[in-house]
């Protein structure tokens, strides 16, 4: 009996297609000792019996894959190339309508960036085999080396963080997905080395959105480097997606164990594809959608804070906000009475200064995202023509901050056992101050060949 048919047996019975995806993210990154292994198991098994009916892209024989990988790099050039032309010659943004756009944008793919690398935690157990070391590099590098401002996980959170855009609610289930798939790869890499090795191959590709991305970010004044520090690491000479060829290469099986091996290798290289993607994330923004959504969430904490004072065709603000459904209309009432003017410049709007500013009567009840929904969505059409819009979008508008972050790597971690240095170093702790520390011990030991047990 194949690894395959033994997955769709044991699925049927260790893996409940009820759980939410989102529980289990959750429980691996937060708890991940208390994480059923079975439930991780059934997880992956389910997820590689729906990657395995997709068409896959790998070169039959792997000799092919450096050629392959250069390939793929120089189609991403030439396409990339292409959008500059077009931006060049007049073309607007791609992706972005707006800034809300970009922000909504972060918020949706924060699951999976919020564990960048996870799926090659298992690696480090293995320091003292060289055929590891790659995919170990990789990891390493993915959690910045220790160092706290090129830590993948931190810069994704420090960047919500700057613009106030955490995600304050559960996403859609499938937005968890890939996170958890890179988690469930991490802890139990042993058993799929081969979905591992593959998953890897695949999420070390240079894709065109990443380029497209952070370059309609920065236009929009948002730091682009979490974005542009992957285009340079994921190269195909030296970078990550070097060590994912090298890696396969290298931990390939004698031939008479080839067959099974490569099977699940682009199984676990098809598992790239599950889930929503960043272009679907980009596609299904709506800027009225989410306004009127987003109103309707807060509505409920709304409906009983304003005074019977000021009314909107005959109703009180408390009235509008405790019946559900009326967010759109409530928002007409405000164009009708002239609070809302839009497709003008936002200051305009009488309700715009309600809402932001220190001076603000309502200051504080919208997060930043909330406020950029709601500017956008009143601004409309007139932000084209905003003063400054024309500015040149290929002129650099940031400049990396001093990444020398890292505090002196406490005396009591240095001297930690190599299992606490493992258990530091995992997806659910290596942002921390301690995990920082741990990560830069690891790799100096790493470096020294001293890594013993």
């Amino acid at each position: 009996m194949t690894s395959l048919q033994l997955f769709a047996e044991r699925s049927a019975t260790t893996y409940q297609p009820s759980s939410a995806v989102s529980s289990l993210y959750t429980s691996l990154l937060r708890s991940p000792a208390e994480t059923a292994p079975d439930a991780v198991r059934g997880f992956l098994e389910q997820q590689l019996l729906v990657a395995k009916a997709l068409p896959c892209n790998l070169p039959a024989d792997l000799a092919q894959l450096p050629e392959w990988v250069a390939g793929n790099s120089q189609s991403v050039a030439e396409r990339y190339a292409q959008y500059l032309q077009e931006r060049h010659a007049g073309g607007g943004r791609r992706f972005f309508s707006n800034k809300a756009h970009a922000l909504y944008f972060l918020q949706q793919v924060a699951p999976s960036k919020l564990v960048d690398g996870a799926w090659l935690y298992g690696t480090v157990k293995h320091a003292d085999d060289w055929r590891y070391h790659g995919l170990i590099r990789t990891y390493l590098e993915e959690l910045g080396d220790g160092e706290p401002a090129l830590n993948h996980v931190l810069l994704y959170r420090n960047l919500l963080s700057e613009h106030d855009c955490a995600p304050n609610a559960l996403l859609d289930e499938a937005l968890y997905l890939q996170g958890t798939i890179q988690l469930a790869l991490g802890h139990l890499s042993d058993e799929f080395l081969p979905e591992v090795l593959g998953y890897n191959l695949g999420y070390e590709q240079l894709p065109l959105h990443l380029l497209i991305t952070a370059f309609e970010l920065s236009e929009l004044g948002i730091d682009p480097y979490y974005f542009t520090l992957h285009v340079t690491i994921d190269n195909a000479s030296s970078g990550h997606a070097y060590k994912a060829v090298q890696a396969v290469m290298d931990l390939l099986p004698s031939d008479a164990d080839r067959s099974d091996f490569l099977t699940r290798l682009r199984n676990g290289y098809l598992l790239n594809d599950l889930g929503t993607n960043s272009t679907e994330v980009i596609h299904a923004f709506d800027l009225e959608h989410e306004v009127v959504a987003m109103l309707e969430a807060k509505s409920t904490f709304g409906q009983h804070m304003h005074s019977d004072y000021c009314r909107l065709e005959g109703r009180t603000i408390n009235d509008w906000l405790a019946t559900p459904g009326q967010s759109r209309q409530l928002l007409g009432a405000l164009e009708n009475k002239g609070w809302i003017k839009r497709h003008q410049d936002p200051q305009d709007s009488r309700f715009w200064q309600l809402v932001d500013g220190p001076g603000a009567v309502m200051f504080g009840v919208f997060n930043g995202y909330e406020l950029q929904l709601l500017k956008d969505w009143i601004a409309g059409d007139w932000q084209d023509n905003e003063p400054g819009r024309g500015a040149n979008p290929f002129r650099a508008r940031f400049r990396r901050r001093n990444s020398a972050m890292a505090t002196q790597q406490p005396s009591q971690v240095a001297t930690l056992p190599i299992e606490q240095l493992i258990a530091l170093i995992a997806p659910d702790s290596h942002p921390t101050p301690e995990g920082l520390a741990a990560t830069r011990a690891y790799a100096r030991q790493l470096a020294q060949g001293g890594l013993t047990r």
